[in-house]
């Protein structure tokens, strides 16, 4: 069953074409979430899984921080059916040889970051542990294909030459662990990182299914799923202290979105337009916590959102700002037909988003 019409050609490069498969994933994603998070929540409590208040954390009582499991779950299960289900009608046929390759990558990737992220969550690990588990997700990804071995000339739009493999492991390692601790270090208001991780995947199931031409439809079907598990999650989410997604939400949800961004054809532009200021302020706050001679991993009240909060700014409102910021910027990335339009946006929201920074008071300034 597939439906037809036409939009700007600005804005995609072919007739849009809605599959069946597309409706089937995103229920069965949205539809778990929905169905588990409260369960999650109820299992949190009984293990005593939950944040408390204290340190960079001001939420009222203890909150569970088992939401990452719904999240997981709903995703996965979605995946595994775009597996099951009849290829070319119910679910969309696959075109590329080596995606199947690359897909049992980020499904096992997936499942060990989100398996130490839950143990994370119970007895909280030190710096290098978790960024030795961190990069043996990525070097999962890494060898399912999975990786960076070129990148198009802004000037141009043309593919840069093939890296040399030490490189393209390298760019691949900065890459996916770079998106995964930018979405646990955003993961510091009610909704935020899930709002944010929700607007980047719908930005890349836009640009796979319906800007890249010939469309890669089979592939579409990732990010929708991660779409699905991540709006049922907020669902809960935004209501203040109900639950948490922890880290096994926050690390699975920056690797999946990084693998993602890759597997899409190469989307990584699209996805650092989308979390530029995430990913500025993580830059940011590394660079303050080693100039003021502090462990750059150790966690305060320094990042961008905790800072607008302690000025007096509802929460609620510093994430719907996120919220629209992301999608100006997402519809940017759908927008601009030329790299180096992009590469310019990019450079002017990195300079506001810096002079945003100089003129919000770090803590103890």
């Amino acid at each position: 069953m597939t439906s037809s019409s036409r939009l700007p050609s600005f804005v995609l490069r072919h007739p849009v074409t809605v599959h069946i498969g597309f409706i089937i994933v995103l229920a069965v994603s949205l539809t778990l979430a929905l169905g588990l998070t409260p369960l999650v929540r109820r299992l949190g409590l009984r293990l005593g899984a939950v944040d408390r208040p204290g340190g960079r954390r001001r939420h009222a009582g203890a909150v569970p921080r088992a939401g990452g499991i719904a999240i997981y779950l709903a995703f996965t299960v979605a995946v595994l059916l775009t597996l099951l289900l009849p290829q070319g009608t119910l679910m969309p046929a696959r075109s590329d040889p080596k995606e199947l390759t690359r897909l049992t990558g980020l499904l096992l990737g997936g499942a060990f970051i989100f398996l130490f992220g839950l143990y994370d969550d119970r007895r909280e690990q030190g710096p290098l542990i978790q960024f030795a588990a961190q990069a043996l997700a990525a070097a999962i990804a890494i060898a399912f294909i999975i990786f960076i071995e070129y990148v198009n000339n802004p000037f141009t739009g043309a593919p840069t030459p093939i890296f040399p493999y030490p490189l393209t492991v390298l760019v691949t390692l900065f890459w996916l662990l770079g998106m995964i601790n930018t979405m646990n270090w955003l993961d510091g208001l009610d909704g935020l990182a899930g709002g944010v991780t929700l607007i980047a995947s719908v930005m890349l199931f836009l640009n796979a299914a319906f800007r890249l031409n010939p469309p890669q439809t089979s592939v579409a079907l990732l990010p929708l799923a991660l779409a699905g598990a991540t709006l049922g999650f907020l669902v809960f989410n935004l209501r203040p202290g109900y639950i948490f997604m922890g880290s096994s939400g926050s690390y699975f949800l920056g690797y999946t979105l990084g693998a993602l961004a890759i597997i899409g054809g190469a989307k990584i532009a699209t996805v650092l337009l989308v979390m530029a200021i995430p990913i500025l302020d993580v830059a940011w706050q590394i660079a303050s916590r080693l100039r003021r001679g502090r462990s750059p991993f150790r966690g305060d009240r320094g990042h961008l959102f905790f800072r607008l909060a302690d000025r007096g700014i509802p929460p609620r409102r510093i994430v719907v700002a996120y919220y629209l910021l992301c999608l100006l910027f997402g519809g940017l990335a759908l927008l601009l037909p030329v790299p180096l339009y992009k590469l310019l946006a990019l450079i002017a929201i990195g300079a506001v988003t810096v002079v945003l920074f100089a003129f919000v008071p770090y803590p103890g300034d």
